[in-house]
């Protein structure tokens, strides 16, 4: 209540202020020679009146993050923002998580996990949108000898389409766990050895890599380029996300023992910190291997909202529920975005691989966001970040768009 009153105590101010002054020019008018010129406001004015708001939320969460890395061992990267303004960013903790040495920086690259799938959501709107693909024919049209009919892009991106957990297959199916497989291996497998479906296609949800795996498959298939490539070209480039790429391990003939590229995960064995070995099933794109930044996820958050790639018609499909509403379901999936139930526009996702863990909500009506990368298996649990994006909106005048500039606020 203080931060209102003294938000509407300023914002008075400014309007007496312009008051007297449009009073000025309006006696000036009674002379003939006398032309009234209507004031022009500086929109710093209000921007440095928000920055004390600013500055005040910031100083909260700082140190919610800080207790949150006394009690929880938090370690990562930390970016909130409020209608197109930076509100608060801060690293925490080591990239050396063991030996406690090498301060984290905010430009800093984090695998995303599973915040990677809606990146090739993406680059499947993105091939909609050039009329090279389309979302609900068979992709057996992009990948004649995938072993399985009447799968869609939509029933893989909604996830809907029943189909088995790839990772439990070469689990079984792949001999030898040093030698890395890539997305042509897995469906391979696929076709050599199909495992049962879940349930037929459209017939109810099921939460499965699979399904983004093979949408990195399709990207390839149409584009003709690799999934790597085309992300950086179509996403990450145009957009200047400079600290961003998609790890694979294209070429490599034995899994290396680290990843070298980015910041290392760690897992808690015990009392002490482990570095995350390599995985042979991090040769798998497009239900992980995203690594970025919190300030290069944020441009991408500012490309969302002001459709800097895909028009909004496009991409507004997205953030629609893909499966109608069940009781037993907590909240509903779009196009690579999980949609909060019972809040409005507020779609986020979570992910977990391999010494990592990623937090990224966006509230669309209130036009916050907060992103919490990790390089750590353990940490804070979700509901801390949730009171942050459920707390009081920011009193806040105009907003900026993706390139700084000033926008009227809607």
């Amino acid at each position: 209540m203080k931060q209102i009153r003294k938000q509407e105590y300023l914002n008075y101010l400014v309007i007496l202020f312009l008051m007297i002054a449009v009073g000025a020019c309006s006696e000036e008018q009674k002379e003939p020679e006398q032309i009234l010129v209507t004031p022009k406001v500086n929109p710093a004015i209000f921007i440095n009146l928000d920055s004390l708001v600013i500055v005040e939320r910031a100083a909260g969460l700082d140190k919610l993050f800080s207790r949150l890395q006394i009690r929880t061992g938090f370690n990562g990267n930390v970016l909130y923002a409020e209608k197109g303004r930076i509100v608060f960013k801060k690293a925490y903790g080591f990239k050396d998580v063991r030996r406690k040495r090498d301060s984290l920086q905010l430009d800093d690259s984090f695998q995303l996990a599973s915040v990677s799938k809606m990146f090739s959501a993406f680059a499947i709107m993105i091939l909609k949108n050039d009329g090279k693909l389309k979302y609900d024919v068979d992709i057996r049209t992009y990948l004649p000898e995938f072993p399985y009919e009447d799968v869609t892009c939509r029933l893989l991106m909604n996830h809907r389409a029943g189909l088995p957990r790839y990772m439990s297959l070469a689990l079984d199916k792949w001999p030898n766990k040093k030698i890395p497989m890539d997305n042509d291996n897995m469906m391979e497998l696929f076709v050599a050895h199909p495992p049962d479906k879940y349930f037929k296609p459209d017939a109810g949800f099921h939460y499965c890599n699979t399904n983004y795996a093979l949408l990195a498959n399709i990207v390839e298939k149409v584009s003709g380029r690799y999934f790597e490539d085309f992300v950086d070209e179509r996403i990450f480039q145009p957009l200047g996300m400079e600290d961003s790429f998609v790890y694979n391990m294209r070429g490599d003939s034995i899994v290396p023992l680290y990843i070298d590229e980015g910041v290392p995960g760690f897992h808690q064995r015990g009392w002490r910190w482990r570095e995350m070995t390599n995985d042979y099933l991090n040769g798998v794109m497009g239900d992980k291997n995203i690594y970025t930044s919190v300030e290069d996820l944020y441009k991408f958050d500012r490309a969302l909202d002001n459709a800097i790639l895909i028009p909004d018609s496009v991409l507004r499909e997205a953030f629609m529920p893909g499966s109608k509403k069940y009781w037993r379901r907590k909240n509903n999936y779009g196009f690579g975005w999980r949609i909060k139930d019972g809040m409005d526009s507020t779609a986020f996702h979570f992910g977990w691989w391999k010494g990592f863990r990623t937090f990224y909500i966006r509230d669309m009506h209130h036009e916050k966001t907060l992103i919490v990368l990790s390089n750590t298996d353990k940490g804070p649990g979700s509901a801390n970040f949730w009171n942050i994006i459920e707390s009081d909106t920011l009193q806040l005048g105009s907003k900026t768009d993706i390139t700084g500039q000033l926008m009227s606020k809607n």
